[in-house]
């Protein structure tokens, strides 16, 4: 069973490559492609990270996601050290191909602080009544 997923995500990704329609455009943003990372079953937002195209080719491959990090300058297996891995569901690129939506299943908090999201700093908006 192992070797059949493999396969289909070899072909996944062989057929990704081939078609340059899907193909994000990592050149408009520093050769860097922002990723939204979603929680697949609650819709809940949990990070926004940055791939660059080996980034992007090792989560087409492995079903897990990867980064580039801006601050150390070297790629980022989410969940690589900690264990909170995220498997990808699905992945979608915005209509200019410069912005990614990853649903994941989350294995653990999406944070580096431990809480589930990165978006827990709420700003309290001025209402107009």
């Amino acid at each position: 069973m192992a070797d059949k997923i493999a396969d289909m995500q070899q072909n996944i990704t062989t057929d990704l490559r081939l078609d340059s329609d899907l193909r994000p455009d990592f050149e408009k943003v520093h050769n860097l492609l922002p990723a939204v990372v979603v929680d697949t079953n609650t819709k809940e937002v949990l990070m926004v990270a940055y791939m660059n195209e080996e980034s992007y080719e090792r989560t087409l491959v492995t079903g897990e996601t990867w980064f580039w990090s801006r601050s150390r300058q070297e790629l980022w297996h989410k969940g690589g050290t900690s264990g909170n891995t995220q498997k990808v569901v699905r992945a979608a690129l915005d209509c200019d191909k410069d912005t990614l939506l990853l649903e994941v299943i989350p294995n653990g908090p999406a944070c580096h602080t431990g809480s589930r999201s990165c978006f827990f700093n709420e700003i309290k908006l001025k209402t107009n009544s």
